[in-house]
């Protein structure tokens, strides 16, 4: 009950676009009726055996989905690991501090120019920018969370001579994985956008590449059916990470809950 009572502001913003749309009738202010009826002649019209998946849908989204998660584990990875490190080590973070801070200020699309001659258009040049673009928030609330541990955890992590490893995967890493998390999923999102903008630049196929090429052939439909498809992907996506989030730190909520 809640839960409707949450959500009714969306069923009445839809009424109203179609209602305002079909009275507009312009081309490039459709209503959701035709949005929805786009969406499934682009990318969910196919053979049962298929999924109901089009060719345009295996070809554009499930490439843009691979880039995206792709560019965001890598990022995940080299994120989790140098900012747990940096994070126990004072001095090797006031020496890499001021390249963070400059990293992190730079727009991840300016870096294309740089990143082109470097990796050649193609997928490593949408990766390299997807992962640096993306990496700065799993860094920083890595370190944040390393930084945060407990003495206690780690006096007590000594007195039981435990090794760096065991160190790393009973001590630090629990402790430091609510600011982990916080950062994996912001730069999740983030991953969804810079997906998209590369695929604008140099890009032959994927979600962006489709949305440019609807915007060039002046399908309007077309274009408001894929914003649509990236605003449920990001839904879906944030969703079933939350999902995995409760799941992993259950224990957090619980120690929270009673202290």
């Amino acid at each position: 009950m809640k839960a409707l009572t949450r959500f009714w502001v969306v069923p009445t913003v839809l009424v109203v676009w179609e209602l305002l749309g079909r009275a507009i009738g312009d081309t490039d202010f459709p209503p959701p009726t035709t949005i929805v009826v786009r969406m499934y002649e682009l990318w969910f019209s196919g053979p049962v055996t298929r999924v109901f998946l089009t060719d345009d849908a295996i070809g554009n989204i499930l490439p843009s989905l691979g880039r995206m998660f792709g560019g965001w584990i890598l990022a995940a990875l080299i994120g989790v690991v140098a900012g747990i490190f940096l994070g126990r080590s004072r001095s090797a973070t006031d020496y890499v501090d001021p390249l963070i801070e400059l990293g992190r200020s730079v727009p991840p699309p300016l870096l294309l120019p740089v990143f082109l001659p470097l990796f050649k258009a193609g997928l490593a040049t949408q990766l390299a920018t997807i992962v640096f673009g993306v990496i700065w928030p799993t860094l920083l609330n890595s370190i944040e969370g390393a930084r945060a541990v407990d003495r206690t955890y780690t006096e007590t992590a000594t007195v039981f001579n435990l090794s760096k490893l065991q160190r790393l995967r009973v001590v630090m890493l629990p402790a430091a994985s609510p600011k982990i998390f916080a950062g994996l999923r912001l730069s999740l999102s983030l991953a969804l956008i810079l997906m998209v903008l590369t695929e604008f630049i140099g890009g032959t196929d994927g979600i962006g590449y489709q949305l440019l090429t609807a915007q060039r052939s002046f399908d309007g439909a077309a274009v408001w059916a894929t914003i649509a498809l990236l605003g449920i992907l990001g839904y879906v996506v944030n969703s079933l990470f939350v999902l995995a989030e409760r799941r992993v730190l259950v224990w957090h909520r619980q120690a929270t809950r009673n202290p």
